[in-house]
């Protein structure tokens, strides 16, 4: 743990300390997924900083001997393929579900897809589940933070010693499909069993996944989820998954399962006609958003947004969501609409849910790193927006949320993404942009990302800070540059990795 003093005099970063403790860590880490070094060392480096982690998003364990055991798992891990290196097949992840005795299917499941939002609507899904007194297990992924993020119970991140438990538990078995494959189970292969093997032992009631990649190869499906649930697809991931929303679609809507109820939300129009093709061919029923759902009105409101929504049974007013941006209340509408579908509304009763419930359920959402307000003075909000899509989200949210008179870009980004068209789509909303570039070896060079960037912007809007720490001290700096800017902000965004990065360099609160 850092010797930092609590910053309880000013809002500064406390740049040389901070840098200086935060280097060393990450050196020190060279054995280990550089991902993983940097995110979870950073924790330890701020914890006096920032406070206590909050439940969602766990820093280290603080006992000596649950640190080094949860390490010796990241390390073993990390020695796996990463998230980036793909065979697109279920065979392996199939063979260790048998192995295991097939626990995903020990449950019902609500399985989530799409380009942009799984996310957000799989912790709306599960706040929703949990206010009706079911005990849920929520996958998703990357992590902000903390790998254990991925895997939920009962709303609430798996705690290390459990994360370590049931690692120790698929162990041999997962060694024993490694010996019978062409190819190891991969990082994300076994964070998948992980996953299922947690959520049967537990057990839970429903399991709320959400997909790694596409659908029908990504490791996940091999469950088959009672509600399919499509969030809005675009293009990100093209070289895997497709050039064209139908292409994508088409791998996307391998989710779909017989029998099942699709919840799809908004889509390109040959992107839904690959999915409502495939729903005739597995007999699944469809509700689709703007027709038998949606968000009927909304308006902002202090810390986030007052809806009404229209769900399959009915129409649920005056919900508070305690989260920013026209997306997120679309995203709401989906995870009302999968929970209805889940509970037989509009197919075996006719009766909506009960509404206090939905409020209080709603009003509970949190979702880390997603138009994330960390800092005021100047005001600096999170938001991994890493394609095109989501930065145009972001940027409406940003305009429609927040009052600012003079907003700076913190910008890293990896390296396989549209860069250009994620630039253009904030280009309107920042008066200047700082790029960096975060730890992952998959990120952008600071100075390849300039050049992109100088196209865009304009090389006096255009500032080159390769170290994150510099980065958004400079940001911070020019937002408090002249006092008739008393309204300045920093977005910090490109990156799921660059986000949970600079949610621990900066304090919270």
């Amino acid at each position: 743990m850092s010797d930092l003093p609590p910053d309880n005099s000013d809002d500064s970063l406390g740049p040389e300390p901070l840098d200086a403790d935060f280097d060393e860590i990450i050196d020190a880490e060279t054995d280990r997924d550089p991902d993983l070094a940097v995110i979870e060392a950073g924790s330890r480096t701020l914890r006096t900083q920032g406070g206590p982690p909050e439940a969602d998003v766990p820093g280290r364990p603080e006992d000596p001997e649950l640190d080094r055991a949860l390490r010796e798992v990241e390390t073993e891990l990390a020695t796996r393929w990463g998230e980036t290196k793909l065979e697109p097949s279920v065979s392996r992840i199939s063979a260790l579900m048998d192995v295991l005795g097939d626990p995903q299917r020990s449950y019902p499941s609500i399985h989530i897809t799409g380009t942009n939002g799984k996310t957000s609507t799989a912790r709306m899904i599960e706040a929703l589940l949990g206010a009706f007194d079911l005990r849920t297990g929520r996958y998703t992924s990357p992590h902000v933070q903390s790998v254990t993020e991925r895997i939920s119970l009962d709303g609430a991140p798996i705690a290390a010693e459990r994360f370590i438990e049931t690692y120790q538990d698929i162990k041999p078995y997962v060694e024993m499909v490694d010996s019978q494959q062409d190819f190891r189970l991969s990082f994300f292969e076994v964070l998948t069993g992980m996953a299922y093997a947690a959520f049967a032992d537990a057990p839970v009631d429903v399991g709320v996944v959400e997909v790694g990649m596409g659908g029908s190869w990504d490791a996940t499906n091999v469950i088959d989820g009672d509600v399919a649930v499509v969030m809005p697809i675009d293009l990100d991931h093209t070289d895997r998954l497709g050039e064209t929303p139908a292409e994508i679609a088409t791998e996307k809507a391998g989710i779909i399962k017989p029998d099942a109820t699709v919840i799809m939300a908004q889509q390109p129009v040959d992107a839904a006609q690959v999915l409502l093709k495939k729903a005739v061919e597995e007999n699944a029923t469809v509700a689709r958003e703007g027709l038998e759902f949606g968000v009927v009105d909304r308006q902002v409101a202090v810390g986030g947004q007052l809806l009404k929504l229209r769900g399959l049974g009915g129409e649920y007013p005056d919900v508070y969501l305690p989260l920013y941006g026209a997306h997120q209340a679309h995203n709401a509408a989906v995870a009302l609409a999968a929970v209805e579908a889940f509970f037989g509304v509009g197919k075996e009763r006719a009766q909506p849910l009960d509404i206090e419930t939905v409020r209080q359920a709603f009003a509970s959402v949190s979702s880390p790193g997603r138009m994330e307000v960390v800092r005021s003075s100047p005001t600096v909000v999170l938001d991994a927006a890493h394609n095109p899509a989501g930065a145009r989200v972001t940027a409406e949210a940003v305009r429609e949320a927040f009052d600012f008179s003079r907003l700076i870009g913190v910008i890293g980004v990896s390296a396989d993404k549209n860069v250009r068209e994620l630039l253009e789509a904030f280009e309107p909303i920042l008066a200047e942009v700082v790029v960096t570039q975060n730890t992952s070896p998959r990120a952008m060079s600071a100075d390849e990302l300039a050049a992109i960037a100088v196209e865009v912007f304009g090389e006096d809007r255009v500032q080159v800070e390769p170290r994150l720490p510099d980065a958004l001290e400079a940001a911070i700096t020019l937002a408090e540059e002249e006092a008739e800017f008393a309204g300045g902000g920093v977005l910090v965004t490109g990156s799921v990795i660059t986000v949970g990065e600079a949610r621990m360099l900066l304090k919270r609160g």
